[in-house]
């Protein structure tokens, strides 16, 4: 089968598997009491089924770069958000958006627009052990700058946030690339122990900067970790590693303007998952005839009206919390 095959249907699958653990884990937090600890976690099925579908993304994600460029491969991590629309609706017994619904295919004609542009080979350059120190040394500059102490959290933390994730995806594409690939050098050497030990690094810097920039809100920051994610790992793709777009210059005009329609998708699906999760209709029969109190901000959202009893009110509040859609960008990029 063509490389180029295997590393979109990995990603898809990736995608798919990335997005039913967001859904599993934002149904946990909206059944989970704000005071139920991390041990009690541990004991819910729920909760490990979330891990293991993220873990099953992450290796499907790695898979995928060993075979697909990295322009080709990033770029498929916004259909993390478009699988999200329909497994995210069906849970919460709602139907899907008009506005999702345009987000959905936008998205989905910009990367179809990318994926006729990306290059089409398999990867086999790899970042040497000055070419990786470099882009640790760039990329660590880079987010202090973004990150500097007194910043409020917000759109530069999620830009830090995609960008290091972007980079531990080109760093662990070198990492399995040289591991699968003996011709690349030996197998156990500095290089590849640097390397792996920046991929943990960036991975883990990646998503916390990402919990401390969804405290301002969830809607902007989730589009800018996940469209800075692709564009950072493109560009060492392009500049360190000999990745082409097809058609030369001419290839530019698709490759923008698919970039500029899944940019607009994924700024819709953003806003859309940003929104407070609908009452099921089990959930409205038995709020009937009770108050309607009007609901205060959560973490920075806009103001809503909540129905039901405060152990409801309780629960809906929790389902909008931005760590309910936090596992959309955990990823080994990730996303």
């Amino acid at each position: 089968m063509n490389a180029t095959l295997i590393a979109v249907a990995l990603s898809l699958v990736s995608a798919a598997a990335y997005a039913a653990a967001a859904v599993a884990q934002s149904r946990l937090a909206g059944r989970t009491e704000p005071s139920t600890g991390t041990l009690r976690l541990l004991g819910r099925g729920a909760w490990w089924s979330a891990v293991g579908l993220n873990a099953g993304g992450a290796l499907l994600h790695v898979a995928a770069l060993k075979y697909g460029p990295l322009t080709l491969v990033q770029p498929l991590g916004a259909l993390t958000l478009v699988a999200a629309v329909p497994l995210g609706a069906r849970a919460a017994g709602r139907r899907v958006s008009r506005t999702e619904w345009r987000g959905t295919v936008l998205t989905l004609l910009g990367l179809g627009a990318l994926l006729l542009t990306s290059g089409g080979t398999a990867p086999h350059e790899t970042l040497s052990l000055v070419e990786a120190l470099g882009v640790g040394a760039a990329t660590m500059a880079v987010v202090a700058g973004l990150s500097r102490p007194g910043t409020r959290p917000g759109l530069r933390h999620a830009a830090a946030s995609g960008i290091t994730s972007g980079v531990a995806s080109a760093l662990t594409q070198t990492l399995t690339v040289a591991v699968t690939d003996h011709t690349t050098g030996p197998l156990f050497s500095w290089r590849l122990l640097t390397v792996a030990l920046l991929v943990s690094a960036f991975a883990m810097g990646g998503l916390l900067l990402s919990q401390t920039a969804y405290r301002g809100g969830l809607g902007a920051p989730l589009a800018v970790v996940t469209l800075a994610n692709p564009v950072a790992a493109a560009a060492i793709g392009l500049a360190l590693l000999g990745e082409r777009l097809q058609g030369g210059a001419a290839g530019l005009v698709p490759a923008l303007l698919g970039t500029a329609a899944a940019v607009r998708g994924v700024i819709l699906l953003s806003r859309a998952q940003a929104r407070p999760m609908a009452v099921t209709g089990e959930e409205a029969e038995t709020a009937a005839g009770e108050t309607v109190a009007g609901g205060a901000p959560v973490s920075g959202a806009p103001s809503r009206v909540v129905i039901g009893s405060p152990r409801q009110q309780d629960r809906q509040a929790l389902a909008t919390e931005p760590r309910a859609l936090e596992p959309l960008t955990v990823r080994p990029s990730a996303s």
